[in-house]
């Protein structure tokens, strides 16, 4: 009887215990389904507003602000408050307030100025960048150290994405971006001048020389042919081919050609080109484009040269 009456309490033990934790389990996974279900709710919609916000001021933001960085910028900083309010709001979800939210902000974010100081760094030289308008979205620059050239294809707070004309992205951080010398083909004008360099005999005809070379340039698709003058600043140049006596060399006369292109990134398309026709144009005219020549002299002063001939096996050296 005492036995059957302990196993009896055992099992209402066991039962009771059991009981419990299951209820308690079954609270804390309720709880925790609730709470993810609260952030997926959240982050969707964040997610919608985004979208919302991009659809509906994006193009507006575009046209307000001139220039294409900036709006791109402007648009993404948008995206990104959306974003961390949703955060916040999910912290909120889990019991954190908006002092501890800040004190942990604050703390995160000394701890990421020391370990990501590069990347905060490129983040500042990306608003510099902003703010000097060294070049624009769509502009052909060149990174002089390396001789790489193309056309910009973005400007992030942190990087300045170029897509050259070998057809390939290069990515250069701002931090780096603003310690080079770029060079910038369209800033305000797509038309650029170039120059070339001739060297012609003295013996030729000077002005024919220079009319065909002139001809030659205005005759290439690509190359300004005429018009008004080209201004750059308080100065105007010939928007026509011109071809200068630079100077008077020891081959020959030094003559320069300039002449102004379309489309910066034609540069060496157009300059074959130019070069191709002046050379099929000088071709059976009175010019002679100059070379080095080396003239050996000899006389009285130069000394004497034994020179020995061998005609065959069995004749003798003869001296001259």
């Amino acid at each position: 009887m005492a036995s059957e009456l302990m196993s009896v309490l055992v099992h209402l033990l066991v039962g009771s215990v059991f009981r419990n934790w299951s209820r308690i389990l079954r609270d804390y996974v309720a709880a925790g389904v609730g709470e993810l279900l609260q952030v997926v709710a959240v982050f969707g919609v964040a997610y919608v507003l985004a979208q919302l916000f991009v659809r509906l001021f994006g193009p507006r933001i575009s046209t307000r602000f001139e220039r294409p960085s900036l709006a791109r910028v402007t648009v993404r900083g948008g995206t990104v408050a959306i974003y961390l309010i949703a955060l916040f709001s999910v912290l909120r979800i889990y019991g954190f307030r908006l002092s501890q939210i800040a004190l942990t902000v604050t703390v995160f974010t000394a701890v990421l100025g020391v370990v990501l100081a590069p990347i905060v760094g490129s983040f500042i030289s990306g608003i510099f960048l902003l703010a000097d308008q060294p070049y624009e979205i769509g502009d052909m620059i060149e990174i002089a150290d390396t001789g790489q050239r193309g056309f910009v294809e973005d400007i992030t707070l942190r990087y300045t994405k170029v897509f050259t004309l070998e057809n390939t992205f290069v990515v250069v951080p701002n931090g780096t971006m603003r310690d080079r010398d770029v060079i910038n083909y369209s800033a305000e004008d797509r038309r650029t001048r170039q120059s070339l360099d001739f060297v012609v005999t003295y013996e030729g005809d000077l002005d024919q020389a220079r009319e065909l070379i002139e001809n030659a340039a205005r005759s290439v698709d690509g190359v300004i042919r005429g018009g008004p003058s080209i201004r750059i600043g308080p100065s105007g140049y010939p928007a026509n081919p011109t071809c200068h006596v630079a100077e008077y060399g020891d081959h020959g006369v030094h003559l320069t050609l300039r002449y102004w292109v379309e489309e910066p990134y034609k540069l060496a398309a157009i300059k074959s080109n130019v070069l191709s026709e002046i050379w099929e144009r000088l071709e059976g005219a009175d010019v002679e484009i100059a070379y080095p020549h080396s003239h050996m002299v000899f006389d009285e002063t130069s000394g004497e040269l034994p020179v020995s001939m061998r005609s065959g096996e069995g004749d003798t050296p003869r001296e001259h």
